[in-house]
């Protein structure tokens, strides 16, 4: 290995290894239970979840997409979203904050090099996050990026200012996206610590409050060259590195709808009064709330199973990564994004129609999940998805190669 590969000595444990699908699983759904009992009140506060992201570092499911060659479980693809939408479900700031995290292996395993991926695979198996600094305010579109990376002796240094840096605040790499001195957008792995980076906690969206999506400041930051990924290559050909970050965001909100769902059942069935023109006694025996119950249900139901199908589509796209297997990738994970959207903002706006003007009180914080919902679905415009889905069938157009799809 290159001697330049390095890292600031780790200070956590290092993490289990999950042997199997099932116990990835299994581990999932044990966290959420422990994080879903604070959550209503990380939101209201607005604590962030270190504690929590620590659990599930420790746990192993931040490894679970490592390939098998790299001593990691490589779980499917199918089964990452599903893990997410537990994970949110349970608290939806956590579900969404290792979505780059697997975003970014997903990357270092598409266009890393050998001893790049030996080695932070390695510290992915040993605990280690990876957060990004990937956006910026004051560019002519969100693909547009002002940070420059540039060279100096062996290695670069960076400057720019990014905005949404969700999981910064808790990771042990910060991970830079920037332009070289050609123009081409690189990934650069960053220590957490190192000098000239400045990482502020002000991200004060109205939902998802505990993501830690602040600003990151990089002022002259040295960064090795082994550290640099050419990640635009990514781009250059046909990847699954935008339908896995994608399926994950299907993931979070298919999460936050299944939470606002089991929200309006307690609710309904517990404290609502039917209406007085109903003839019932109890809300759950009103025939219209059945009825939106029983619509909310089925688009869970079909969300669910389309996010499982896109995931087997990705899954067959890593192993044969042609342009016909990664566009019908990417079309499966579209779909997934816009009915796993769409449920969610419906899902959490029913759970207040259902509930009545019982379930607005400040104290029970049931608007988290409409609040997360509308925030998180305003990452990738899912209008685009149906224009890319409708031009590829009426026209033949290829989709675009990017990170959103």
């Amino acid at each position: 290995m290159n001697a330049q590969l390095h890292h600031i000595n780790a200070t956590h444990p290092e993490a289990a290894l999950l042997e199997t699908e099932q116990q990835a699983l299994a581990v999932a759904q044990e966290l959420a239970a422990h994080f879903a009992a604070t959550a209503s009140q990380r939101d209201s506060e607005r604590l962030l979840p270190f504690a929590e992201m620590d659990a599930l570092a420790l746990s192993g499911l931040l490894a679970i997409t490592v390939p098998e060659d790299y001593g990691g479980l490589d779980v499917s693809n199918a089964t990452l979203a599903e893990i997410t939408a537990i994970l949110a479900q349970a608290d939806g700031s956590l579900g969404q904050i290792p979505q780059n995290h697997f975003y970014i292996l997903e990357a270092l395993r598409i266009d890393g090099s050998e001893d790049q991926k030996r080695y932070f695979f390695s510290r992915a198996l040993a605990g280690d996050r990876f957060g990004n600094a990937l956006s910026e305010r004051g560019t002519k579109t969100v693909g547009h990026h002002n940070t420059r990376i540039t060279r100096d002796g062996p290695g670069y240094r960076i400057n720019g200012r990014k905005f949404y840096s969700t999981g910064v605040l808790f990771a042990d790499w910060v991970t830079v996206f920037a332009l070289d001195e050609a123009d081409k957008l690189v990934m650069a792995f960053v220590p957490k610590g190192t000098e000239g980076v400045e990482i502020i906690d002000d991200w004060d969206g109205f939902g998802q409050r505990t993501t830690g999506s602040g600003t990151t400041v990089l002022n002259n930051v040295y960064v090795n060259a082994d550290h640099v990924v050419l990640h635009h290559k990514g781009f250059e050909r046909p990847t699954t590195i935008g339908s896995v970050g994608q399926i994950i965001h299907a993931g979070v909100d298919l999460g936050i709808a299944r939470a606002a769902f089991a929200e309006t059942l307690d609710f309904v069935k517990t404290r609502s009064r039917p209406w007085m023109d109903s003839g019932v006694e109890r809300a759950s025996d009103d025939p219209l709330t059945i009825a939106k119950v029983g619509q909310i249900a089925i688009r869970l139901e079909a969300a669910t199973a389309t996010v499982e199908r896109a995931g087997r589509k990705v899954d067959a796209a890593q192993v044969e990564t042609t342009e016909k297997r990664v566009v019908e990738a990417t079309l499966a994970v579209a779909a997934a994004k816009v009915l796993t959207t769409e449920i969610a903002i419906e899902a959490t706006n029913t759970l207040f129609e259902l509930a009545g003007t019982a379930s607005v009180k400040l104290d029970l914080n049931l608007d988290r999940h409409w609040r997360n919902a509308r925030t998180h679905t305003l990452h990738d415009p899912v209008r685009w998805k149906y224009h890319v889905v409708g031009n590829y069938h009426l026209n033949d157009v290829i989709p675009p190669k990017n990170g959103a799809l």
